[in-house]
């Protein structure tokens, strides 16, 4: 894969002054080879080289090989060092760390289908053997990013979804492993926290666009565009009324690395666009931005998605002064681009 844009680059830069408070950092990062990961590690290769901040991040893979392989500008970066290892067990880096960004979580699958209790092991166990990390290095800052589907279905009545929202998931349901998951490695977070005075700050992330996005996996935009760089047709299951909300990945970069900083502890963050679009304008839009009409079909869909998924971004806004800064038109605009970049193999 090549390297991001350098506008996405410098727009983080920009953006996240954050970075340049790490100046001398060292950093540990697990789920660094995913869609996060991989904005938080170029971002971070890309900060260190403008700011000359001198800084480095060790990284979490099951497999650094493999994907060192697909992204070979990471492997020429001195300040990235890949260790193997599985995020429930793997043995602790020698070293001090000054920050740690927990990223490592199942979200290509399809929400805790067909394998709940490998998703709540992985969200589990992996933030526990974490937060044992960062208790034994007396970490600056510890990141979870976790997820708005802590809070369960969004009531049809409520247009976005605050932090204090008290929701969530049914815990009888298997297929809500994944959001269950998320509410208990919080709740692991403020336990850790009130025991041993883990500093830990907490992103519920919803969703988003942008290069690296997967576009075989379960996210509704990743599949339409997918089918657009195809000739179409998009493909929405279901009669396309839910709404969601989709923030791009530059802008997440910049959120995240400003919770790492200047977050506070134990608040949780809404982070994602407060942008409402319904799955049937979000195809049409899809296809319109290739330029010529895309055709738009329809599929019956058994299963029945929330009306719902948007968050409130009021507490991020005022208290942190993050926005938005890129709209859902020009992120799908970008992503698609990047991906017809990519050759063939990844756009048509």
């Amino acid at each position: 894969m090549k390297p991001l844009p350098a506008d996405d680059l410098q727009h983080v830069l920009q953006h996240a002054p954050a970075l340049a408070e790490l100046r001398g950092a060292r950093l540990f990062i697990t789920g660094g080879t995913g869609f996060f990961g991989k904005w938080l590690l170029e971002t971070f290769a890309y900060a260190n080289r403008e700011l000359a901040l001198n800084a480095k991040t060790v990284v979490l893979s099951r497999n650094p090989g493999k994907f060192l392989a697909q992204m070979p500008h990471l492997a020429a970066e001195d300040c990235i060092e890949f260790v193997q290892g599985d995020v429930t067990s793997f043995a602790f880096p020698p070293g001090d760390f000054s920050h740690i960004i927990h990223a490592a979580t199942e979200t290509t699958t399809r929400l805790g289908r067909p394998q709940p209790l490998d998703t709540l092991d992985t969200i589990v166990s992996g933030t526990r053997r974490v937060l044992d990390l960062a208790r034994d290095r007396h970490v600056q800052a510890m990141l979870l990013t976790s997820s708005g589907a802590v809070y369960g279905r969004q009531p049809p009545e409520m247009t976005h979804i605050p932090e204090d929202y008290p929701g969530a998931p049914d815990p009888l349901d298997p297929n809500a492993a994944y959001g269950n998951g998320k509410r208990f490695a919080e709740h692991l977070c403020a336990a850790y926290h009130a025991q041993y005075n883990v500093p830990s700050k907490i992103a519920r992330c919803f969703a988003f666009v942008g290069p690296h996005l997967p576009l075989e996996a379960h996210f509704a935009i990743g599949n339409f565009i997918r089918d657009a760089l195809a000739g179409g047709p998009i493909v929405v299951q279901g009669d396309g009324t839910p709404y969601r909300s989709y923030l791009y990945a530059a802008d997440l970069a910049v959120w995240l690395w400003e919770i790492m900083v200047h977050g506070q502890i134990m608040r949780p963050y809404n982070i994602g666009s407060s942008e409402a679009i319904s799955i049937r304008d979000l195809a049409h839009l899809i296809s319109a931005s290739r330029g010529q009409t895309v055709r738009v079909a329809q599929e019956p869909n058994p299963s029945t998605p929330a009306v719902r998924y948007v968050p409130s971004t009021t507490r991020i806004h005022q208290e942190m002064v993050m926005g938005c800064q890129i709209d859902a038109s020009e992120a799908i605009a970008r992503t698609i681009q990047w991906q017809i970049s990519q050759g063939p193999t990844h756009g048509q």
